[in-house]
């Protein structure tokens, strides 16, 4: 074998490389290793300055373990660095990436480091971090001389090689420190728990748990605080230093703290959080960790809250006078140690907590055996109060129920020392998220300060200023608004135990069953008032009143009076008026405030009022606030700027005239139930009815007063006629029979008209005095036509109108103005004898004689009237326009007669005279006079007659008068 060869320059290279990563692996110490790496770099690279530190995660600190530097001296590399936000270092420990500078001199984000690289000229400069599984462990510094920082690839996968060995023994040395420095908390605790068994009162148990905790742990003191609730503070009951400290002792004051000076640390224990203050990190807010450490006059703090039934007996600090790092040991220590507490603790009053809750159980058994016996309720619940009182130890009782009327909650019952007034105010209603609460909540909701607390915001003035500072509330009902509440209270900021707060609860769900009987109460009074105001009004309204105005109008404010009390208004008037005016009457009801007015001598337009337009718009009632009012309103009626107002219209029936509004007003606050609105709106209604009716009844009187005197004018009128008419006849037939032939003739024919005319008169006269009488004749049409053409001949030639008959069996002739003799114009066959009607002729005469006569007056000067006759056949139905279904006129052999012209009518009289359309005997009407009344009565008179008359008008404008007449059949 040859001699071996020296190696090369890259195999010297791997060679370094291997025995120092070997000797990584085989090492424990870490100043070994750091200084084994700083050996490496310093003979394979070539860096003048070279800095490692490691990084200590709970601080966020470097400490910096050595390196090289140009002039030797590396105390400073051993120096001990903070990183701050945006520093280099940081931002290397951070992300966990090299980070390169070009000139370091220059870098304005390492200060310290610019000294030192102007001092050594330093300026290409390599940052490293020394990371296992992404956890950074420490960083490597490498400087240069030359500008620029750019590594070749080989160099840096040497490099890379070397930090990353040396990252993963730097973790498993830290982990193995880890577990060799943990120190086990089983067997002290297990410990601590068997001593706790051997000792006999709470006071040693407590000094146990001291004594052990500060041995654990090894702080500057170790204390046990206790909890008073009435106050609200809490007092040192155990210290290591002083062993014993009673409540009442003179120490009390130095170790007491009250709830007001911890705040955030007393809220944080209520709710099972160990508070942790150590160096740079807290588990509370940083102005109060402040704060606290000032008032405890400490530097580091550990506390475990000792918690009892979900109520908070004390804590469990341990304290240091300097700062200080707490382990996860340590926690789980002292919030075992303080579990433990809070098992032996009870044990000191375990016999007043069983004598306590059997006399819970005798308080709750009481309230309900008097809220299902017959005793007085008020007695009852004065003695539910005082024992309540007595065993919270509050200073009021109140029961609160929830008035939707008022929209806030009223005093129904409360209970307080006899030095303390009675609560006199309500309280207004919950905001939502208070009833959120009160919704979601399964036992009181305790308020310890009421000056702090933001639950029940808007109730805080009115309590506060009477001297409340804490309390608890209970639902006693499980409505979506709580128709009755509980609610205990205390003069000084206090806490509640659950235990406490779960018999006030129990007590208030059997309170929710008064507050039931009581609701029920007031509701079945309610309903009597109501009802006694319904018997009153409708006993005002059916009783039989004249027609005398100012009695109708004391009727209405009497009406006004009951639909108010139901209310409860201080203001209702009556805006009245009759069909067709246009301004209302104010009719004044109730006026019970000075507040409330009315200015009942104003004039209120009807169409221009606002409330009225309003109201009339509204199918049932309206409210509506004063402000919405605009200032013609309010100058005739005045009402307080916060009050509200209600108006319904006095309607009957949509197509019914609508006669006034009546008004109500009151104050803002008040609501008004929904069934005292449906009482009223009810009332309102009827009230409408009566008017209705009486101003129907006094239209009817009034118009039956007047036709019956017309009746009896015109009745006596002609019977003087007759008598005159009689005795002239008996003089003519006493003169004799003129000689001559023609004029006999004609004086016998004269005098049979006069005694027909006159024979006619005495049965009129005889039988329709006071009722028409219906008589049965028959007539051809023909001569009923002719004679009604007679009777307006005259006022055919003033309008020049005319006028032509068809359907009589014959051609159509028409009839001129100028023919001297109408019959012309009337065919004449036999066939026409056929064609002969049947009743009361004279009346039916009558009928087609107004008929014609309307229709020459609404015709144009020189138009045209057209008579049509057509024969109606029971087998056939009728194919007009208006077939009849009354009077039985269709099911026999009928006459159409049918009138037309081209004349104007007005629409709305065509309207009113169609059967089927509802009319309102108030509105105004064109039926209420002639020509119109004397259409309707004929319609009417037709129907009496078996007939039927009807009016319409055709596509071109053509008016139709038809008239359907009973034929005389074969068999008459």
């Amino acid at each position: 074998m040859g001699q071996p060869q020296k190696p090369i320059a890259a195999e010297q290279q791997i060679l370094s490389l291997g025995r120092v990563l070997q000797s990584l692996r085989e090492e424990d110490d870490v100043d070994v290793l750091i200084e084994t790496t700083i050996s490496y770099l310093k003979e394979q690279f070539d860096y003048r300055l070279i800095w490692i530190a490691l990084y200590d995660r709970l601080n966020h600190i470097l400490f910096g373990k050595g390196g090289i530097t140009p002039d030797r001296d590396t105390s400073f590399l051993r120096q001990r660095v903070v990183l701050s936000p945006g520093d280099l270092l940081e931002q290397v420990v951070i992300e966990q990436h090299p980070l390169g500078v070009a000139d370091l001199q220059t870098e304005i984000r390492a200060a310290e480091w610019r000294k030192i690289a102007e001092k050594f000229h330093i300026q290409g400069t390599i940052i490293l971090p020394i990371r296992y599984k992404d956890r950074c462990l420490g960083v490597l510094l490498l400087g240069s001389e030359r500008w620029g920082y750019l590594l070749t690839g080989e160099t840096k996968a040497r490099l890379m090689m070397v930090l990353g060995e040396l990252g993963a023994v730097l973790y498993q040395n830290e982990i193995h420190k880890q577990q060799k420095q943990t120190r086990r908390t089983d067997e002290p605790l297990l410990e601590l728990l068997e001593n706790l068994r051997t000792l006999s009162n709470l006071n040693q148990r407590l000094e146990a748990a001291v004594q052990a905790t500060h041995k654990f742990v090894s702080p500057n003191r170790t204390n046990v605080y206790w909890f008073e609730r009435e106050g609200r503070y809490f007092w040192c009951r155990m210290s290591n230093q002083l062993v014993k400290i009673d409540r009442n002792s003179s120490t009390q004051q130095a170790a007491g703290m009250t709830v007001q000076e911890l705040s955030d640390f007393y809220y944080a224990l209520a709710v099972n959080q160990i508070v942790s203050i150590g160096d740079a990190r807290s588990s509370l807010k940083s102005h109060f960790t402040a704060k606290l450490l000032q008032r405890l006059k400490v530097r580091s703090l550990l506390a475990a809250p000792i918690i009892w039934q979900k109520n908070l007996v004390g804590f469990l600090a341990v304290e240091s006078s300097e700062p200080r790092i707490w382990t996860d040991t340590d926690r789980n220590f002292v919030q075992g140690v303080a579990g433990l507490i809070s098992l032996v603790a009870p044990t000191e009053s375990m016999e007043s907590t069983i004598k306590q809750i059997q006399e819970d159980a005798q308080l709750t058994g009481q309230v309900a055996q008097g809220i299902y016996s017959e005793h007085d309720l008020q007695e009852t619940l004065h003695s539910c109060a005082k024992r309540v009182l007595a065993r919270l130890g509050a200073t009021r009782f109140l029961l609160l129920q929830y008035d939707p009327e008022q929209n806030n909650y009223q005093f129904i019952y409360q209970s307080q020392p006899h030095n303390r007034r009675p609560l006199t105010f309500p309280l207004h209603t919950l905001k939502e998220l208070d009833g959120q609460l009160l919704q979601r909540s399964t036992q009181a909701v305790e308020i310890e300060n009421l000056d702090e607390d933001l639950r029940f915001f808007n109730w805080r003035p009115p309590l506060l200023e009477n001297g409340v500072r804490s309390l608890l509330v209970c639902k006693c009902t499980h409505d979506q608004i709580p128709a009755a509440l509980l609610v205990i209270t205390h003069e000084s900021h206090r806490s509640w135990t659950t235990l406490e707060k779960e018999l006030l609860w129990s007590v208030s769900q059997q309170i929710g069953v008064i507050v039931r009987q009581w609701q029920l109460h007031n509701r079945t009074t309610q309903q009597q008032k109501i009802s006694q105001a319904f018997e009153q009004c409708l006993r005002i309204l059916t009783q039989s009143q004249n027609s005398i105005e100012v009695e109708k109008k004391d009727l209405e404010r009497t009406a006004l009076e009951q639909i108010a009390s139901i209310l409860g208004c201080p203001l209702a008037v009556l805006l009245s008026w009759s069909p067709g005016e246009n301004w209302a009457e104010i009719i004044p009801g109730v006026i019970d405030n000075s507040q409330f007015g009315i200015f009942s001598d104003a004039s209120i337009p009807i169409q221009a009022e606002a409330l009225i337009q309003w109201a009339l718009a509204t199918e049932s009632y309206l409210t509506l606030k004063v402000d919405n009012l605009p200032p013609e309103t309010r100058k005739w009626l005045s009402v307080p700027d916060k009050g509200q107002i209600l108006v319904m219209a006095l309607r009957t029936n949509t197509v019914y005239e609508t006669t006034g509004v009546v008004l109500l007003a009151d104050y803002q606050e008040r609501r008004w139930s929904e069934q005292n609105l449906s009482a009223a709106a009810t009332l309102i209604s009827q009230l409408a009815w009566w008017r209705r009716e009486k101003q129907i009844t006094r239209l009817l009187e009034s118009t039956t007063e007047e036709l019956r005197q017309l009746n009896w004018y015109k009745h006596r009128r002609l019977e003087e006629i007759q008598r005159i008419t009689a005795l002239s006849l008996k003089q003519i037939h006493d003169l004799g029979i003129p000689a001559n032939e023609l004029t006999q003739m004609r004086y016998q024919l004269l005098l049979r008209q006069l005694d027909h005319t006159a024979a006619s008169m005495s049965g009129m006269l005889k039988l329709e005095h006071w009722q028409l009488h219906i008589s049965w004749e028959t007539m051809p049409i023909a001569s009923l036509l002719k004679r009604s053409l007679e009777r307006i001949e005259n006022l055919l030639k003033q309008q020049k109108l005319w006028i032509g008959v068809h359907g009589l069996g014959q051609p159509i002739e028409e009839q001129s103005p100028k023919n001297s003799s109408l019959a012309r114009g009337v065919p004449t066959s036999s066939a026409q004898s056929s064609m002969a009607i049947a009743g009361d002729i004279v009346k039916i005469e009558l009928v087609i004689h107004e008929l014609l006569v309307s229709a020459c007056n609404r015709s144009q000067i020189g138009g045209r009237i057209d008579i049509w006759c057509r024969r109606l056949d029971a087998s056939k139905p009728s194919d007009t326009k208006h077939s009849s279904t009354s009077g039985g006129a269709d099911h026999q052999t009928s006459l159409e007669l049918s009138i037309t012209h081209n004349g104007a009518i007005e629409p709305q009289l065509l309207t009113e005279l169609h059967d089927n359309t509802p009319k309102d005997v108030l509105a105004p009407s064109n039926l209420d006079q002639p020509p119109g009344l004397h259409l309707l009565i004929c319609q009417n008179l037709m129907q009496e007659l078996g007939g039927e008359l009807n009016f319409y008008q055709l596509p071109d404008n053509r008016v139709v008068s038809r008239l359907l007449l009973p034929l005389v059949g074969h068999d008459s």
